[in-house]
C-alpha cells in the first residue's frame, strides 16, 4: 500500500541489485535499527521491521519479479504470507533472518546466543498489541480504480505521556528479583529417567527482564491507552467481496512498550443497480423493444467506467451476447482485465390496445414472423463458451 516505502529505498540498493549485495544491504540496515542496539526506540524498531519485510520479498527471486511488475499492490490480495501481507512480529524476523547475521556477531554484539533462541536469550519489550479487524465497502467504480479510504479507528495508542514504557521516566525500572533480568525461569525436576530441566517465561515480569518501580499515573503502568487514530487506507485496484488486507502496525499498541498489532481490513461489495459482478467480468442484461430488434438501433449501456455506447445490427434475437473486450475489472496481481458481457433481451409489450392486438395478428400470418432459427445458430452456453475461448 502507499503507506510503505518503496524496498529498494528501504535497503538503499538500485532495482539491478544482485542478491549478494542485497543480502549485505540487509544485514547493514538490520544492524542499524536492531532492537538491542536501540532500546526503547520504537521509531527504530519499525524501521528494523520495514527492513526485514524488504528483504522477505527481494531475496526470493520470485516475490521480487512480482514486486518489480506491480510494487506494494502485488503483495496484497489476501495471500497471507510474511512479507506480502505485512503480519509480522520480531519473533517472526528473528525465526527467519537470525542466520544471516552471523554466529560472530551475536557471540560479540548480543552477548551471545542469538536473540530468540537459549543461550542467553533476548528480553522482551512488552507484550505485542492484538490485531484490529475493519470492513470497508466500495462501490464498482472505486474498485475498478483504487481508493483511498480515511477512517477512525478506536484502539489502544501508546501513552504519550511515558512514551509507552509504562513508567514515569526511564529510571523506574529494576531487573526482575525472580529471574535475573533474563526473562525466564528454570526449574529442574526429577524423574524415573533422571533430572529434566524446563525453562518458562519469568511468571514475575512476563518475560521483560525488568519490572517498573514507579508507574506512570496516565496509563497505570500498561504503556498505553484507549483512544481513536484516522488511518489513511490505499485501496488497490481489483479487490474483491471477501478479500482482506493489512497495514503492519496500525493494530492496538502493545503494552509497556511492546510492537503494535496489525490493521487488518476485510473489503465488502456494494451492490450494482444495473451491473453483476462475475470474476473480472461484469455482467447486464440489456432490454430492447421488438422494433429496435427488427430494424436494429444505438444504444447506451452502463459501465464501472460510465456510459458506453454499442450498436445493435437488425435481426438481433433474444438472447445475443455482446462483449466490451478490457471494460471488466483489473486483476489486483497482474495487468490482465476482464470483459463486460452484454445480454440482449427483446421486450414483449403486454397490455395491448386492440388496434395493436390487430396489427400484430397481421404480422403474425406472414411467414417472415414465424421462428425459423437457422441451423447454424449457436445456443445460449455453446456462445458464452465462444467468448471465453
Amino acid at each position: 500500500m502507499s503507506t510503505k516505502r518503496d524496498y529498494y529505498e528501504v535497503l538503499i540498493v538500485a532495482k539491478t541489485a544482485s542478491q549478494d549485495e542485497i543480502k549485505k544491504a540487509y544485514r547493514k540496515v538490520a544492524m542499524q535499527y536492531h532492537p538491542d542496539r536501540n532500546p526503547n526506540n520504537t521509531e527504530a524498531e519499525e524501521k528494523f521491521k520495514e527492513a526485514a519485510e524488504a528483504y522477505e520479498v527481494l531475496s526470493d527471486p520470485d516475490k521480487r519479479a512480482q514486486y518489480d511488475r506491480f510494487g506494494h499492490a502485488g503483495m496484497n490480495g489476501g495471500r497471507g504470507g510474511f512479507g506480502g501481507g505485512g503480519n509480522m512480529n520480531m519473533d517472526d524476523i528473528f525465526s527467519n533472518f537470525g542466520d544471516i547475521f552471523g554466529d560472530d556477531i551475536f557471540g560479540s554484539f548480543f552477548g551471545g546466543g542469538r536473540p530468540g533462541g537459549g543461550g542467553g536469550g533476548r528480553r522482551g519489550r512488552g507484550t505485542r498489541g492484538s490485531n484490529l479487524r475493519v470492513k470497508i465497502k466500495l462501490t464498482y467504480e472505486e474498485i475498478a480504480k483504487g481508493a483511498n479510504k480515511k477512517i477512525k479507528v478506536k484502539k489502544y495508542v501508546s501513552c504519550q505521556h511515558c512514551s509507552g514504557l509504562g513508567a514515569k521516566d526511564k529510571n523506574s525500572f529494576q531487573a526482575c528479583n525472580t529471574c535475573g533480568g533474563s526473562g525466564q525461569v528454570r526449574k529442574v525436576t526429577s524423574t524415573f529417567l533422571g533430572q529434566m530441566q524446563t525453562v518458562t517465561t519469568c511468571p514475575n515480569c512476563h518475560g521483560e527482564g525488568q519490572i517498573i518501580t514507579s508507574k506512570c499515573n496516565h496509563c497505570k503502568g500498561e504503556g498505553r491507552m484507549y483512544g481513536e487514530e484516522t488511518v489513511s487506507i490505499d485501496i488497490p485496484a481489483g479487490v474483491g467481496e471477501g478479500m482482506q488486507l493489512s497495514m503492519s502496525g496500525k493494530g492496538n499498541a502493545g503494552e509497556r512498550g511492546g510492537a503494535p498489532g496489525d490493521l487488518l481490513i476485510l473489503i465488502e461489495e456494494e451492490p450494482h443497480p444495473e451491473l453483476q459482478r462475475d470474476g473480472l467480468n461484469v455482467a447486464y442484461d440489456l432490454y430492447i423493444s421488438f422494433p429496435d430488434a427488427v430494424f436494429g438501433t444505438s444504444v447506451e449501456v452502463p459501465t464501472i467506467d460510465g456510459k458506453a455506447k454499442i450498436k445493435i445490427p437488425a435481426g438481433t434475437q433474444s438472447g445475443k451476447i455482446f462483449r466490451l473486450k478490457g471494460k471488466g475489472f483489473p486483476s489486483v496481481n497482474s495487468y490482465d482485465r476482464g470483459d463486460q458481457l452484454i445480454q440482449v433481451n427483446v421486450w414483449t409489450p403486454q397490455n395491448l390496445t386492440g388496434d395493436e392486438k390487430d396489427m400484430i395478428d397481421k404480422l403474425n400470418a406472414s411467414e417472415n414472423f414465424k421462428p425459423n432459427p437457422e441451423k447454424s445458430e449457436k445456443g445460449f452456453f455453446e456462445k458464452v463458451r465462444d467468448i471465453f475461448s
